[in-house]
């Protein structure tokens, strides 16, 4: 007996989806907190109702961990953007605070986990074609 398929938009999105990853600034790789925050995650709501993030983690393969503070509450079906360097954090952006870059400009993986360490999402990258990659 075989089993129906499944059509992909039947599959359940995770509550906060990794949308994108910029893991190229554009522009010479110099360390300037413009080419740092030039470097990015986005990540979504996919939900009706909002998420406090405060305790999960966006981290590299190699272990660079951003960890959310208690002060990050992301809106139902809202976008916010993780950025490497330093600035201000509002509404749609929060920053790392790194005077390096995290992601490699060739492979690597995003991954986001809540609070209790459980994966939640995740994105890999193996390409210098381009910038940045969809994960959506």
């Amino acid at each position: 007996m075989l089993a129906p398929a499944v059509p992909a938009q039947a599959t359940r999105l995770p509550a906060v989806q990794i949308m994108k990853v910029y893991y190229d600034s554009p522009g010479s790789d110099l360390r300037s907190n413009a080419s740092l925050n030039g470097e990015y995650v986005t990540i979504r709501n996919t939900t009706r109702r909002a998420i406090d993030l405060a305790g999960r983690t966006l981290r590299d393969k190699t272990g660079y961990t951003y960890t959310f503070g208690d002060d990050v509450l992301l809106g139902a079906g809202k976008k916010l953007t993780i950025r490497s360097g330093q600035g201000g954090d509002g509404t749609s952006s929060v920053f790392w605070g790194r005077r390096a870059y995290v992601w490699n400009n060739d492979k690597d993986s995003a991954y986001i986990r809540n609070a209790s360490a459980r994966l939640v999402d995740s994105c890999s990258y193996n390409s210098t074609r381009t910038d940045w990659i969809n994960c959506e």
